[in-house]
């Protein structure tokens, strides 16, 4: 029997480094890198470019992905943290997060190697659009809430937990599509789109979207199709994304830096009012009947019956936080444990004086309240998807499983 779950359509190899302030201090001296030198904007040409990004985003709090100038800056750098070798991309990190809960997919890849073969569920049946292996990796680095750097007149302490990720990632730049995937999708229940946001041709990425339109018109009548957002090399490239597969997709989803991205400026995540008028502004830019939300406090729905999917905000953020807690092991016991938290005060207030103004038109979940030191901020966007997407399927589909 064909999969009920299909999700497209990149992968690749994650470089996850641990935080080690001792190595960014003695490269903050041997570069001579000043504090008014910061900036996450500039082009990373060389380790010292790279050093001056990833001290920007700790100064910020800020999560963001960008491109480096070469993979061997990547590697260099990686070897001079302790390390380990990951999958990521949307797509294969939510396919491994709902396989821990029983449920099976079909992938679309852009990247195999030995590495894929190994860490992809192998109960997975997959395309692969490149037909020889390849290896550019993408190197993952986190921080705590807490991290400090000081050397020379540089002197941060990040404010919150997040993730950086930088790469030069030739697959996922062209992103191949395979049209045998089409094959994959005939009894799809819930498909994902997402993995466009490393290329940088404007004509090759609707090149790309000609053949994901190609595939969505083979899936059945009553399949959902959901976009995940991502942090885009060409940003103008995502409302292109939207332009072309408008009326195709039922359900945007995106993290709080790529929403304020979308509405030019910062938003104070646990004002009702101020969401709730920014959710508005969303709307009228993104063409889709639901838009989801998710951030560290809270995860949401806006849009058309929106109240239909409190059950998938709930596996969304239970999913997402098992994985903030526990990391790439963490068990079912684990998300069970999660899932039976408090959630915290803050967002449990928001979400009722968010769902109290806008009258049915939302439906806000507010996370568990958890304290964690040396947590995993990579892949929880991914894992969101991942809890979120088995609830979208059919009840009696569910229940199989669960």
């Amino acid at each position: 029997m064909a999969e009920q779950i299909t999700l497209g359509f990149g992968d690749n190899i994650d470089y996850e480094i641990v935080w080690d302030s001792a190595v960014y201090e003695d490269l903050i001296t041997r570069y001579g890198i000043r504090a008014d030198e910061l900036s996450s904007d500039g082009a990373i040409r060389n380790e010292r470019d790279l050093v001056v990004s990833i001290l920007s985003f700790v100064q910020s709090g800020a999560g963001g992905e960008r491109s480096v100038a070469s993979s061997a800056i990547v590697e260099r750098f990686a070897q001079r943290f302790e390390n380990k070798i990951t999958l990521g991309g949307t797509s294969v990190r939510a396919a491994i997060a709902m396989r821990k809960l029983g449920y099976t997919s079909a992938l679309h890849l852009s990247t195999i190697n030995d590495h894929v073969r190994r860490l992809i569920p192998q109960d997975s049946p997959y395309v692969c659009s490149n037909t020889q292996d390849s290896l550019y990796p993408h190197l993952i680095v986190q921080f705590d809430k807490g991290a400090r750097v000081r050397a020379g007149d540089i002197e941060l302490v990040a404010a919150r937990a997040n993730r950086i990720i930088y790469h030069n990632d030739a697959d996922n730049i062209a992103m191949r599509i395979s049209e045998d995937f089409a094959d994959l999708v005939s009894e799809a229940k819930v498909f994902l789109v997402s993995g466009f946001n490393a290329m940088q041709s404007e004509a090759l990425l609707v090149e790309r979207l000609e053949s994901v339109e190609g595939i969505l018109a083979r899936l059945p009548k009553d399949a959902l199709v959901f976009y995940e957002e991502a942090g885009f090399y060409e940003p103008r490239f995502s409302r292109l994304i939207h332009a072309r597969l408008a009326g195709k997709i039922d359900i945007v989803s995106l993290n709080e830096d790529e929403m304020q991205g979308y509405l030019g400026g910062k938003l104070d995540l646990l004002d009702a009012a101020q969401i709730g008028e920014a959710l508005a502004d969303l709307y009228e830019l993104i063409p889709a009947p639901v838009i989801v939300v998710h951030t560290m406090h809270w995860a949401l729905a806006y849009g058309e019956n929106a109240t239909q999917f409190a059950r998938a905000l709930k596996g969304g953020v239970t999913m997402a936080t098992t994985r903030f807690c526990f990391g790439d092991e963490f068990t079912v016991d684990n998300y069970r444990e999660v899932e039976a938290l408090p959630p915290s005060a803050e967002g449990a207030a928001f979400a009722a004086t968010l769902e109290g103004l806008l009258d049915g038109r939302v439906c806000c979940v507010p996370v568990a309240c958890v304290e964690q030191s040396n947590a995993t901020t990579i892949g929880l966007g991914d894992a969101f998807v991942g809890g979120f997407l088995p609830a979208l399927l059919p009840e009696s589909l569910r229940a199989a499983v669960e």
